[in-house]
């Protein structure tokens, strides 16, 4: 990272995190409220926007809390969240891109997006790639800034002749995939920013936290929400990673992805469907 680059302060942060009224971002918010950040926090739905902000207002005391609305399950209205932010801010010092769908289960049926996207597809991946591209500008005059992407360790490769899994559709393949393309689009992404004071990471928060997705889907959890949002929060704030770029964590720890991560004809590959599938949309 350039010499130049001083770190700001936390408590005078502006970070977005998406998918924050429930499961780890909810709690992750409510963490990064205590140091008195100004935080953006995305949903679907209003009302419980509202009782977000409200609830983590009244346990931390941060008033500097602003609820943002987008469906992520439709572009137009990702973008349209994009737009009003890019407007609207002097600075962003942070992205997490969080919002997500679970595997549903072992026979969640085949559904697509607004948009005609297979839906786990455009919601873990599209929908952040759109809203990343969207911000990159206002992050790039904030730096140093950094962009974390909430990924998983169920990662699987894409099937790039049949990335809709229109032939012998699983929930657990679809999310599988679509959580391996969040992880070579931060690889790629880190490469392009490399220099820029902006850094890009993913990671595995923890395996099957309490949270509403995973307790639909599986009924029992193997780890805690706290430990989520500490590896969570690591990424955002430790400033031992200001110059880390490019990495999968698992939970604490650096790790290596799905090997396809590591191949730069796949990142090509997903760049040029992906600028293809958005482009059209």
């Amino acid at each position: 990272m350039p010499q130049e680059l001083c770190v700001t302060p936390l408590s005078q942060q502006t970070i977005l995190i998406t998918g924050a009224t429930d499961g780890l971002g909810r709690h992750l918010a409510e963490h990064l409220a205590r140091s008195g950040a100004r935080l953006l926090l995305h949903g679907r739905d209003a009302g419980r926007g509202a009782d977000t902000v409200r609830a983590i207002h009244d346990a931390t005391g941060n008033a500097r809390l602003e609820f943002v609305q987008a469906d992520f399950a439709s572009l137009a209205e990702v973008r349209a969240m994009a737009a009003r932010l890019a407007s609207g801010l002097e600075r962003l010092d942070a992205l997490v891109n969080n919002a997500g769908i679970g595997s549903g289960g072992s026979k969640a049926p085949r559904a697509l997006s607004r948009d005609g996207i297979e839906l786990r597809f455009a919601v873990n991946y599209l929908a952040p790639f759109v809203l990343t591209r969207a911000l990159l500008a206002l992050l790039e005059r904030s730096a140093p800034a950094r962009i974390v992407n909430v990924s998983s360790a169920g990662q699987q490769a894409l099937d790039f002749d049949d990335l809709m899994l229109e032939r012998g559709y699983s929930g657990w393949r679809a999310y599988c995939q679509s959580k391996l393309a969040q992880v070579l689009f931060t690889f790629d992404l880190a490469a392009e920013l490399r220099g820029t004071g902006v850094t890009v990471n993913c990671l595995h928060p923890s395996s099957l936290m309490p949270t509403k997705m995973v307790m639909q889907a599986y009924g029992h959890a193997l780890s805690t929400i706290e430990q989520g949002v500490e590896a969570t929060a690591r990424l955002v704030t430790d400033p031992a990673l200001d110059a880390v770029t490019g990495r999968y964590f698992d939970v604490l720890r650096e790790a290596k992805a799905d090997p396809q991560a590591y191949d730069a004809a796949a990142r090509g590959a997903l760049r040029a469907a992906t600028e293809r599938m958005v482009g059209a949309i």
